[in-house]
């Protein structure tokens, strides 16, 4: 009865309905016995390697003995020495099959007792099984290959034949090495290549490439079916280069192995600084900002100029430098954060994050006006920035001590941008002061007032008046009357137009230091945007009601005037 198990399913739920009542099942001790589902039990004989079963879709091997509950045996694999096999949950077996081996690990065996609903029903299978049996089936798992639908439509199934290294799989913007061979079903071969390669989101050959690298590891080899939405669809696609012509409609059969890649990410969220990997760092540790590193460089022009060389002659050490000091381009500065020591990759970098749109003499050419520059990147290695995390107390206070110098002097230098994260930092190192001492608590209070206020300042030069709002009112959490806290408030307050809140600050700070210059004068500038702000009120108001007047005039009779 070798064509039996390939039968559909009789009643019960069909495969899109079905419930996952594997993980129950996937843990049963030797000898223990439960039920599955809808009278379907397990029985488990021997233990199976690992963690991994099988999925909807997956094509199982498996040994089987089936009988009757009176020990009759009516089918066995192990008696054909060919061991059966079959894609599961879509129907080629009885339902209690492609639910019961859904529960099993590679190498398991085990008996499934399974109920008439979930076996031949009330027709039975004649001869051997008569209407309404209940059959058990001694099962071992001898292996599955993962059959994945990867769009999720039917359009392109992958099936693993040598699985890969790693965990990691490319994403859109990463280069993939690929092998493929194509082939119509016939075998007719329709392309081929022995190594290409190409960005995921830009695609090579059909769509089915790039959906299916997105899914695989390194060195993975996979069997591809690709029906023509993913293939070349209705027109498909002539002969060419020895290769036959793709008939219109045709579903193809890939053979495709994904060789390596390399990582494509985007440093700046606006993707104007772009990293490719050439050659993986070691270990997870990454520079921070302030960290001293050493690299090696090479920048150069769009037509392939050499404008900069660094690190790369004979005895010549390695270009060393402090990030997020400006000691090199924005965009290189802020590549490094992303790599790791031993790290080689191309940075290309827009004119925004590189010299904009003037012209720069460099060391061995001039980079002209609006130039994107690649850089070749290799990070020797690194020094990193202490963290907060790595001090005592009082190696804390120091520290933000002297990011708070280093942010004046940014300040005075017109750099608020960069002042502004010295100020952060500086008050990142004594955030949590619970382990201060009461002394070490009035030196944390005294630089986190003086930092958060400095920071403020920043935030108002940079219009980043919000921000501006938050640091003063963190201030005043501390130190409800600080005058420059009030003041500052007030300023951010007045250009978010919240006047009531602006006069609200302006007010009290008078009330605390009422011969302070910068707030009287910012008390005028507030009663004029108030004046100015009432004219537009008034004649906005007044334009409405006339507007209205006409409207009401031209609706209503002339007697209700």
């Amino acid at each position: 009865m070798d064509e039996d198990f390939e039968m559909p399913p009789v009643g019960g739920m069909n495969g899109d309905d079905e419930m996952d009542f594997g993980d129950d099942a996937s843990f049963l001790k030797v000898g223990e016995e439960k039920e599955i589902q809808q009278g379907l039990k397990k029985k488990l004989l021997k233990e199976g390697e690992g963690f991994e079963t099988p999925e909807n879709g997956d094509e199982v091997e498996v040994h089987y003995t089936g009988t009757l509950l009176d020990g009759t045996k009516f089918d066995s694999s192990r008696d054909r020495g060919t061991p059966f096999k079959f894609t599961l949950g879509q129907g080629q077996v009885i339902k209690g099959w492609d639910i019961g081996i859904k529960t099993m690990k590679k190498g398991e065996n085990a008996v499934f007792t399974i109920p008439s609903e979930l076996a031949y029903g009330e027709s039975g299978s004649p001869p051997t099984i008569p209407a309404n049996a209940t059959l058990q089936f001694d099962v071992e798992l001898l292996s599955w290959s993962s059959v994945k639908d990867i769009c999720k439509d039917g359009g392109v199934f992958k099936k693993i034949v040598a699985a890969g290294e790693k965990w990691e799989m490319p994403k859109d913007l990463d280069e993939v090495l690929v092998k493929y061979v194509a082939k119509l079903e016939d075998g007719t071969v329709v392309g081929k290549s022995d190594g290409v390669e190409f960005t995921v989101k830009d695609g090579y050959f059909c769509p089915a490439l790039a959906k299916a690298v997105k899914t695989m590891k390194k060195a993975e080899k996979v069997l591809l079916t690709v029906k023509p939405q993913y293939g070349f669809g209705e027109k498909g696609k002539p002969a060419s280069g020895g290769e036959a012509a793709v008939p219109p409609n045709a579903t193809l059969e890939i053979e495709l192995e994904l060789v390596s890649w390399k990582t494509v990410s985007e440093v700046t969220d606006d993707n104007k600084v772009i990293k490719k990997i050439l050659k993986e760092g070691e270990g997870y540790e990454r520079p921070n900002e302030g960290a001293v590193v050493k690299v090696k460089l090479i920048g150069k022009l769009g037509d392939g100029t050499v404008f900069l060389k660094k690190g790369h002659g004979e005895g010549e050490e390695p270009f060393e430098f402090k990030t997020d000091e400006e000691q090199v381009i924005d965009g290189l500065d802020k590549a490094l954060l992303k790599m790791k020591k031993g790290e080689v990759a191309l940075v290309t970098i827009d004119p925004e994050y590189a010299f904009g749109s003037t012209e720069s003499k460099q060391e061995l050419a001039v980079v002209p006006p609006n130039s994107t520059l690649y850089y070749e990147v290799d990070l020797v290695s690194f020094d990193k920035e202490r963290e907060s995390w790595d001090m005592n107390t009082e190696e804390k206070i120091e520290a933000a001590g002297k990011k708070k110098e280093e942010g004046n002097a940014k300040f005075k230098a017109g750099k608020y941008a960069l002042a502004s994260k010295r100020y952060e930092k500086a008050v990142k190192y004594i955030e949590y002061d619970s382990s201060f001492s009461e002394e070490e608590k009035k030196q944390a209070k005294a630089l986190k007032v003086a930092c958060n206020l400095n920071d403020a300042a920043c935030k108002l030069k940079l219009k980043e008046y919000r921000q501006a709002e938050k640091l003063c009112t963190k201030v005043l959490e501390l130190e409800s009357t600080n005058v420059k806290a009030l003041y500052r408030r007030a300023q951010a307050y007045m250009e978010l137009a919240d006047l009531d809140l602006a006069e609200f600050d302006v007010k009290k700070a008078l009330e605390v230091d009422p011969d302070n210059r910068e707030v009287k004068v910012e008390q005028r500038r507030l009663k004029e945007k108030m004046k100015e702000f009432n004219k537009k009120e008034a004649k906005f108001y007044g334009n409405m009601f006339a507007k209205l007047s006409v409207s009401i005039s031209l609706i209503l009779p002339e007697h209700f005037f």
